[in-house]
Protein backbone atom coordinates (compact mmCIF):
# COMPACT_ATOMS: atom_id res chain seq x y z
CA UNK A 1 0.00 0.00 0.00
CA UNK A 2 0.85 3.31 -0.56
CA UNK A 3 -0.36 6.49 1.76
CA UNK A 4 0.42 9.62 0.18
CA UNK A 5 -0.91 12.92 2.04
CA UNK A 6 -2.04 15.81 -0.45
CA UNK A 7 -2.78 19.03 1.61
CA UNK A 8 -4.83 18.82 5.28
CA UNK A 9 -7.17 15.79 5.62
CA UNK A 10 -6.41 14.93 1.73
CA UNK A 11 -4.61 11.52 0.86
CA UNK A 12 -4.86 9.51 -1.76
CA UNK A 13 -4.50 5.99 -0.92
CA UNK A 14 -3.52 2.85 -3.44
CA UNK A 15 -5.07 -0.18 -1.50
CA UNK A 16 -4.87 -3.81 -2.49
CA UNK A 17 -5.19 -2.75 -6.10
CA UNK A 18 -7.48 0.18 -6.28
CA UNK A 19 -6.98 4.19 -5.97
CA UNK A 20 -9.00 5.62 -2.88
CA UNK A 21 -9.40 9.81 -2.38
CA UNK A 22 -10.19 11.06 1.39
CA UNK A 23 -11.58 13.86 1.99
CA UNK A 24 -10.83 16.28 -0.96
CA UNK A 25 -9.84 19.73 -0.28
CA UNK A 26 -8.31 20.68 -3.51
CA UNK A 27 -9.12 24.61 -4.06
CA UNK A 28 -6.50 26.83 -5.06
CA UNK A 29 -4.09 28.51 -2.07
CA UNK A 30 -6.47 31.23 -0.90
CA UNK A 31 -9.69 30.61 -2.10
CA UNK A 32 -11.44 30.92 0.75
CA UNK A 33 -11.94 33.20 3.88
CA UNK A 34 -10.22 31.98 6.87
CA UNK A 35 -12.96 30.16 9.30
CA UNK A 36 -13.91 32.64 11.57
CA UNK A 37 -13.88 33.09 15.12
CA UNK A 38 -10.16 32.06 15.06
CA UNK A 39 -6.43 33.21 14.73
CA UNK A 40 -4.62 34.16 11.81
CA UNK A 41 -7.85 36.11 10.37
CA UNK A 42 -5.43 37.71 8.20
CA UNK A 43 -4.78 34.33 5.92
CA UNK A 44 -7.24 33.33 3.63
CA UNK A 45 -7.83 29.26 3.16
CA UNK A 46 -6.09 27.06 2.33
CA UNK A 47 -2.69 28.20 3.53
CA UNK A 48 -0.54 26.49 0.88
CA UNK A 49 -0.75 25.22 -2.51
CA UNK A 50 -1.20 21.81 -3.61
CA UNK A 51 1.77 19.88 -3.90
CA UNK A 52 0.65 18.30 -7.46
CA UNK A 53 -2.24 19.07 -10.06
CA UNK A 54 -5.62 18.30 -9.49
CA UNK A 55 -5.81 16.69 -12.53
CA UNK A 56 -2.54 14.13 -11.38
CA UNK A 57 -4.79 13.88 -8.05
CA UNK A 58 -7.89 12.40 -9.12
CA UNK A 59 -6.96 10.52 -12.51
CA UNK A 60 -7.32 7.05 -11.18
CA UNK A 61 -9.40 6.94 -8.76
CA UNK A 62 -11.46 4.02 -7.93
CA UNK A 63 -13.66 5.78 -5.01
CA UNK A 64 -14.06 8.75 -2.74
CA UNK A 65 -14.23 8.69 0.69
CA UNK A 66 -15.70 11.46 2.73
CA UNK A 67 -15.83 11.20 5.98
CA UNK A 68 -18.19 14.60 7.22
CA UNK A 69 -18.95 17.73 4.84
CA UNK A 70 -17.28 20.32 6.55
CA UNK A 71 -15.37 22.77 3.70
CA UNK A 72 -11.69 21.76 4.34
CA UNK A 73 -12.90 17.95 3.73
CA UNK A 74 -15.07 18.66 0.50
CA UNK A 75 -14.74 22.10 -1.11
CA UNK A 76 -16.58 23.44 -4.43
CA UNK A 77 -13.24 22.78 -5.87
CA UNK A 78 -13.57 18.87 -5.49
CA UNK A 79 -17.30 18.77 -6.31
CA UNK A 80 -16.17 20.71 -9.43
CA UNK A 81 -13.20 18.63 -10.64
CA UNK A 82 -14.67 14.90 -9.77
CA UNK A 83 -16.63 13.06 -12.15
CA UNK A 84 -20.34 12.84 -11.28
CA UNK A 85 -20.73 9.19 -11.65
CA UNK A 86 -17.47 8.08 -9.23
CA UNK A 87 -18.27 6.04 -6.47
CA UNK A 88 -18.42 8.12 -3.25
CA UNK A 89 -18.45 6.67 0.42
CA UNK A 90 -20.17 9.27 2.99
CA UNK A 91 -21.02 8.42 6.36
CA UNK A 92 -24.45 8.34 6.35
CA UNK A 93 -28.08 9.27 4.70
CA UNK A 94 -28.01 13.22 5.13
CA UNK A 95 -24.30 13.10 3.70
CA UNK A 96 -25.42 11.03 1.01
CA UNK A 97 -28.82 13.42 -0.07
CA UNK A 98 -26.11 16.54 -0.21
CA UNK A 99 -23.74 15.09 -2.66
CA UNK A 100 -26.34 13.71 -4.32
CA UNK A 101 -27.97 17.68 -4.48
CA UNK A 102 -24.40 18.76 -5.58
CA UNK A 103 -24.83 15.85 -8.60
CA UNK A 104 -23.72 12.49 -7.53
CA UNK A 105 -25.22 9.83 -7.79
CA UNK A 106 -23.08 7.00 -6.98
CA UNK A 107 -23.30 7.68 -3.09
CA UNK A 108 -23.13 4.89 -0.44
CA UNK A 109 -23.36 5.19 2.99
CA UNK A 110 -20.66 3.31 4.73
CA UNK A 111 -21.40 0.59 7.35
CA UNK A 112 -19.45 -1.53 9.85
CA UNK A 113 -17.86 -3.07 7.15
CA UNK A 114 -19.16 -2.65 3.31
CA UNK A 115 -17.10 -4.57 1.19
CA UNK A 116 -15.60 -2.50 -2.29
CA UNK A 117 -13.99 -4.81 -4.55
CA UNK A 118 -12.89 -7.02 -2.00
CA UNK A 119 -11.67 -4.58 0.64
CA UNK A 120 -13.29 -3.90 3.92
CA UNK A 121 -14.30 -0.71 4.99
CA UNK A 122 -15.27 -0.30 8.44
CA UNK A 123 -16.86 2.90 9.19
CA UNK A 124 -15.82 4.40 12.42
CA UNK A 125 -17.02 6.43 15.09
CA UNK A 126 -15.13 10.36 16.15
CA UNK A 127 -15.63 13.24 18.17
CA UNK A 128 -14.73 16.26 16.56
CA UNK A 129 -13.91 18.27 19.64
CA UNK A 130 -14.95 17.61 23.45
CA UNK A 131 -18.27 18.47 25.63
CA UNK A 132 -20.26 20.80 23.80
CA UNK A 133 -18.10 21.68 21.12
CA UNK A 134 -18.54 18.06 20.05
CA UNK A 135 -22.25 18.63 19.31
CA UNK A 136 -21.69 22.11 18.00
CA UNK A 137 -19.39 20.75 15.31
CA UNK A 138 -21.52 17.67 14.55
CA UNK A 139 -21.41 14.09 13.44
CA UNK A 140 -17.95 12.36 11.91
CA UNK A 141 -16.41 9.44 10.61
CA UNK A 142 -13.05 8.05 10.65
CA UNK A 143 -12.89 4.56 8.01
CA UNK A 144 -10.52 1.06 8.67
CA UNK A 145 -9.35 -0.20 5.52
CA UNK A 146 -8.68 -4.00 5.59
CA UNK A 147 -7.86 -6.32 3.24
CA UNK A 148 -5.88 -10.33 3.31
CA UNK A 149 -2.88 -8.80 1.13
CA UNK A 150 -2.57 -5.24 3.56
CA UNK A 151 -1.95 -4.08 6.59
CA UNK A 152 -4.63 -2.73 8.11
CA UNK A 153 -5.00 1.16 7.91
CA UNK A 154 -6.89 3.21 10.47
CA UNK A 155 -7.67 6.85 9.49
CA UNK A 156 -9.27 8.62 11.91
CA UNK A 157 -10.72 11.56 10.61
CA UNK A 158 -11.46 14.84 12.41
CA UNK A 159 -11.61 13.52 15.78
CA UNK A 160 -9.69 13.64 19.26
CA UNK A 161 -8.48 10.95 21.13
CA UNK A 162 -12.00 9.28 22.70
CA UNK A 163 -13.09 6.11 23.65
CA UNK A 164 -14.35 5.36 20.18
CA UNK A 165 -10.71 6.02 19.07
CA UNK A 166 -10.01 3.33 21.76
CA UNK A 167 -12.37 0.90 20.91
CA UNK A 168 -11.03 1.47 17.20
CA UNK A 169 -7.90 0.14 17.71
CA UNK A 170 -8.55 -2.44 20.19
CA UNK A 171 -10.96 -3.82 17.46
CA UNK A 172 -9.22 -3.91 14.56
CA UNK A 173 -5.64 -3.92 15.55
CA UNK A 174 -4.33 -1.18 13.00
CA UNK A 175 -0.49 -1.33 11.60
CA UNK A 176 -0.97 2.06 10.30
CA UNK A 177 -2.80 4.91 11.76
CA UNK A 178 -3.71 8.29 10.14
CA UNK A 179 -4.64 10.89 12.60
CA UNK A 180 -5.80 14.61 11.96
CA UNK A 181 -3.07 16.18 14.08
CA UNK A 182 -3.29 20.12 14.08
CA UNK A 183 -4.72 21.13 16.86
CA UNK A 184 -7.28 23.00 14.95
CA UNK A 185 -9.52 25.10 16.99
CA UNK A 186 -11.47 28.45 17.68
CA UNK A 187 -11.23 30.94 20.02
CA UNK A 188 -13.09 29.18 22.99
CA UNK A 189 -14.11 25.12 22.99
CA UNK A 190 -10.67 24.00 22.99
CA UNK A 191 -9.42 21.79 20.34
CA UNK A 192 -11.72 20.11 17.76
CA UNK A 193 -9.04 17.54 16.19
CA UNK A 194 -6.09 15.55 17.94
CA UNK A 195 -3.25 17.67 19.71
CA UNK A 196 0.44 16.21 20.60
CA UNK A 197 -1.02 14.52 23.92
CA UNK A 198 -3.69 12.73 21.85
CA UNK A 199 -1.37 11.70 19.17
CA UNK A 200 0.35 10.32 22.50
CA UNK A 201 -2.53 8.42 23.08
CA UNK A 202 -2.75 6.67 20.39
CA UNK A 203 1.22 5.38 20.33
CA UNK A 204 -0.04 4.00 23.59
CA UNK A 205 -2.86 2.31 22.08
CA UNK A 206 -1.01 1.53 19.47
CA UNK A 207 2.54 1.50 20.15
CA UNK A 208 3.86 -0.66 16.95
CA UNK A 209 1.57 1.19 14.84
CA UNK A 210 3.06 3.44 12.50
CA UNK A 211 1.37 6.87 12.83
CA UNK A 212 0.96 9.49 10.34
CA UNK A 213 0.18 12.70 11.32
CA UNK A 214 -2.08 15.05 8.74
CA UNK A 215 -4.23 17.92 8.68
CA UNK A 216 -1.51 20.42 9.69
CA UNK A 217 -0.55 23.61 9.24
CA UNK A 218 -3.55 23.98 6.16
CA UNK A 219 -5.80 26.23 7.30
CA UNK A 220 -6.00 29.26 9.15
CA UNK A 221 -7.15 27.33 12.49
CA UNK A 222 -4.71 25.41 13.01
CA UNK A 223 -2.64 25.39 16.65
CA UNK A 224 0.08 22.77 16.58
CA UNK A 225 3.45 23.05 13.91
CA UNK A 226 4.88 19.91 13.11
CA UNK A 227 8.17 21.13 14.24
CA UNK A 228 6.80 20.95 17.69
CA UNK A 229 4.95 17.19 17.31
CA UNK A 230 8.50 15.83 16.23
CA UNK A 231 10.16 17.22 19.01
CA UNK A 232 7.02 15.78 21.53
CA UNK A 233 7.11 12.08 19.60
CA UNK A 234 11.16 12.36 20.28
CA UNK A 235 11.18 13.59 23.90
CA UNK A 236 8.36 10.80 24.95
CA UNK A 237 10.31 8.26 23.02
CA UNK A 238 8.16 7.46 20.16
CA UNK A 239 9.55 9.32 17.28
CA UNK A 240 10.66 6.41 15.34
CA UNK A 241 6.80 5.43 15.17
CA UNK A 242 5.64 8.75 13.86
CA UNK A 243 5.72 10.26 10.01
CA UNK A 244 4.99 13.90 9.83
CA UNK A 245 4.63 14.51 6.08
CA UNK A 246 5.42 17.40 3.58
CA UNK A 247 2.24 18.27 1.62
CA UNK A 248 3.11 15.87 -1.80
CA UNK A 249 5.22 13.21 0.51
CA UNK A 250 4.13 9.33 0.35
CA UNK A 251 4.94 6.24 2.31
CA UNK A 252 4.82 2.66 1.55
CA UNK A 253 4.07 0.14 3.63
Amino acid sequence: MNIQQIRNATLVIKYAGKKFLVDPFLAEKGAYPPFPNSARQDQNNPLDSLPVPINEIITGIDAVIVTHLHLDHWDDAAKDALPKNIKLFVQNEEDAKEVQNDGFQNAEVLQGDTVFEGIHLHKTKGEHGRGAMANLMGQVSGIVFKHQDEKTVYVAGDTVWCESVQETIHAHKPEVIVVNAGANQFLEGGSIVMGKEDVYEVHQAAPAAAIIAVHMESANHWGLPKEELKRFADEKGFSSRIYVPADGESYTF
